[in-house]
């Protein structure tokens, strides 16, 4: 019997994060455990990452929505071979781009944890995992929504 090959969590060493004006209630939601998208509070327009104006209607004015976490996945890649010294133990992961049912037109990069390779595809089912990272930061990760 062969052993599943599970998708591991991206070192963490690798980004470094940085908020501004825009994105600071998105982490500090995150840091909550609430997952929250913005949209324009003139004209509705959902826009992630925020921006200084609407694209729509070059309003500044945002409105953060909680979403519920669950979400599908639109894209995804494996990352199978170590690029960098030291990433051996964190192979294989997983980038994601997911789609959020309860907020239509918004996409999320992310990461797919903990999940056997050969479950994945494009259209599975996730939900978020918050993982708390020892500098304060709280990223949103998935893990699938069946497992």
């Amino acid at each position: 019997m062969s052993d599943i090959i599970r998708t591991k969590t991206p070192p963490i060493g690798l980004f470094q994060f940085a908020a501004d004006t825009y994105t600071q209630p998105f982490w500090d939601a995150a840091r909550e455990h609430k997952l929250k998208m913005p949209s324009c509070s003139a004209c509705g327009f959902r826009r992630f990452p925020p921006t200084p104006f609407c694209p729509e209607c070059h309003s500044q004015d945002l409105t953060w929505t909680e979403l519920s976490g669950e979400a599908i996945i639109y894209s995804y890649t494996i990352v199978e071979r170590a690029v960098l010294p030291g990433m051996a133990e964190f192979i294989p992961y997983m980038p994601i781009v997911v789609d959020f049912p309860d907020f239509p037109g918004v996409r999320l990069v992310s990461s797919l944890v903990d999940a056997p390779l050969d479950a994945v595809h494009v259209g599975s089912k996730v939900r978020v995992r918050w993982d708390d990272l020892p500098d304060g930061v709280t990223l949103p990760r998935f893990v699938l929504a069946d497992d």
